[in-house]
């Protein structure tokens, strides 16, 4: 695979994994909330949840391997691992390592959930709202794609879709919900 493919597939599967963890982000917010969200009942969102980490992980994983292949960003395993040491854009890049550590351990404790138990699991699943905004951030400062018009708008796009969601699943406005349907009457005989 040449330079350019190499660099291209980082990028773009970067993008996507950011995009994507917006989605599981919302999600775990709606979820929260104990309402309905999107129209799709609890198990539904659940089920969406799960499956948009995971396909989350996997670009993240294409973005990271990617990164490791291509000569221009030269990053070594313990870079990946290791948060700040990178000679390429060490703070930026460092803040992407940080975010994939705290995606790691997230996704580990999900894996063991069972065997940890739901209190420890929980505790370590709240990272999530720590890693997004640090990844989101790490594109921002790290990505040769960061000053065009078309990322801005990406970036925007999920940073106002988890406020929205945020916002619209605070408990305050639950007592704002819309009025029962009326009650029909029953059919005399």
């Amino acid at each position: 695979m040449s330079t350019d493919a190499l660099w291209y597939l980082a990028r773009g599967s970067g993008v996507v994994s950011l995009i994507l963890f917006t989605v599981v982000v919302a999600l775990g917010i709606g979820t929260r909330s104990g309402r309905p969200f999107a129209g799709m009942n609890r198990l539904v969102v659940a089920s969406v949840h799960r499956s948009a980490a995971l396909l989350a992980l996997v670009f993240l994983v294409i973005h990271v391997v990617t990164l490791l292949f291509d000569p221009y960003a030269q990053l070594n395993l313990v870079d990946v691992l290791l948060p700040f040491g990178s000679g390429y854009r060490p703070f930026w890049v460092g803040l992407g390592t940080l975010a994939l550590d705290l995606a790691l351990a997230v996704t580990i404790t999900s894996l063991l959930r069972d065997r940890i138990g739901l209190r420890a699991w929980k505790a370590v699943h709240w990272l999530a709202y720590a890693m997004w905004p640090i990844a989101l951030v790490h594109g921002i400062g790290s990505g040769t794609d960061r000053s065009t018009l078309w990322l801005l708008a990406i970036d925007a796009v999920c940073v106002v879709s988890v406020i929205a969601v945020a916002v619209s699943s605070h408990p305050a406005l639950k007592a704002t919900s819309a009025p029962a349907a009326p009650k029909t009457l029953a059919w005399r005989e």
